[in-house]
């Protein structure tokens, strides 16, 4: 049975224009500017419908695992299915899981014990067609670990894993470079005095010689893979290098302004983070994603730490960066599907996926009112 979307602010690729959408089977039938007199047509009242909104990169999963330090949720289906819903009501109908592989230091000893019940929840979880979005995994590779080529192989072969990134933590480099910033972040979590310096050190110990041995492994496997990969943090031009040597695609949160320009010069797409957007500036003094946006350096955005910011950042940055609607919703819609390799998705168009999300502002802040994916309203 057809629906009728009517009455609406049709977010298309290249203009916004007031009309018609209508969904049958999952997928989107027609677009028609103006308004429906059919009976059956549901009025909009004029609010937007966009595109759903494509999550390449959200560590929320791990926080309703373990909503406080030490505490881990006993049930994991329903830990799953609470960040489930929180994607849902935050506009995004297809979510990339961040799941790390490795980088079980004192600061994160749970990750460890919780590595393969995470990926076995969100597994179970699509089998079982429990979710409300389209759920996927995105393995962040920690080369500071030397376990990370067993914990890869746990993952390797999953129908949901679709997505690897590289990381390196080192203290002294990329996110990290300034260690002062790491041990504010450390403080943040509870840590103090001796205890900082000593966590610094182990970590510094830890990641020598473990992340060369473990860069060339990983490339040598992922080349194969199929799998889309991303840089993390690329600080230096020498980073983009190293990047595009492993294969990557993708620049993930690069942290200077340098390393985005080299991104660029390399081919390479840019993901920043949208808190970064939402707050004006990185927590771990990284460049501003706004500058970034406001260079022609961002091609996409990732929520990172807060599922709710990627529709609020993507609008801020027609205001604060001059991007027009379809360009800045652009950046949360069909740049990652196309990341992603996401072909049936990601625009209002016939024939593609009915992901939908309808919104208002209220002034410059962001309403959802209904979310459809593949047109079952889950929202």
């Amino acid at each position: 049975m057809d629906v009728i979307l009517t009455n609406a602010r049709l977010v298309l690729e290249d203009r916004v224009v007031d009309g018609t959408l209508v969904h049958s089977d999952g997928r989107i039938r027609a677009i028609d500017e103006g308004r429906s007199q059919l009976p059956a047509a549901i009025d909009c009242e004029g609010a937007y419908l966009a595109p759903g909104l494509i999550d390449l990169h959200t560590d929320a999963l791990e926080g309703h695992f373990v909503p406080r330090p030490r505490v881990i949720w006993p049930d994991a289906r329903a830990a799953a299915l609470a960040h489930d819903a929180q994607m849902a009501a935050s506009g995004v109908t297809t979510v990339y899981d961040a799941i790390c592989a490795g980088g079980f230091d004192q600061a994160k000893a749970d990750r460890r014990a919780l590595y393969e019940v995470m990926l076995d929840a969100v597994d179970s979880g699509v089998e079982r067609d429990l979710f409300r979005v389209d759920h996927r995994v995105h393995l962040r590779c920690e080369l500071t670990d030397r376990t990370l080529p067993d914990l890869v192989d746990v993952a390797l072969g999953r129908p949901t894993l679709a997505l690897a990134s590289l990381m390196d933590h080192t203290p002294g480099t990329r996110q990290w470079r300034n260690v002062e910033h790491l041990k504010v972040y450390l403080t943040g979590i509870g840590k103090s005095g001796g205890d900082i310096d000593a966590e610094v050190a182990d970590r510094i110990e830890r990641a020598r010689g473990a992340v060369a041995d473990n860069y060339s492994r990983m490339v040598a496997l992922f080349a194969s893979s199929g799998l889309v990969l991303s840089s993390h943090d690329d600080t230096t031009p020498a980073h983009v290098d190293e990047a595009v040597a492993a294969g990557c695609t993708i620049s993930e949160f690069p942290t200077t302004m340098e390393a985005a320009r080299a991104a660029r010069d390399s081919g390479l797409a840019t993901i920043g983070g949208a808190p970064n957007v939402v707050r004006g500036g990185s927590h771990a003094g990284g460049v501003s994603m706004r500058d970034l946006a406001r260079e022609g350096l961002l091609d996409a955005l990732a929520s990172d730490y807060v599922p709710a910011s990627l529709l609020q950042a993507s609008l801020a940055l027609t205001r604060t960066a001059g991007l027009t609607l379809p360009d800045a919703l652009a950046l949360v819609t069909s740049a990652p599907a196309r990341l992603a390799r996401l072909e049936d998705r990601g625009r209002l168009e016939a024939g593609l996926r009915a992901d939908l999300v309808r919104f208002r502002l209220a002034d410059d802040t962001p309403r959802i009112d209904e979310v459809f994916v593949a047109g079952r309203r889950v929202f």
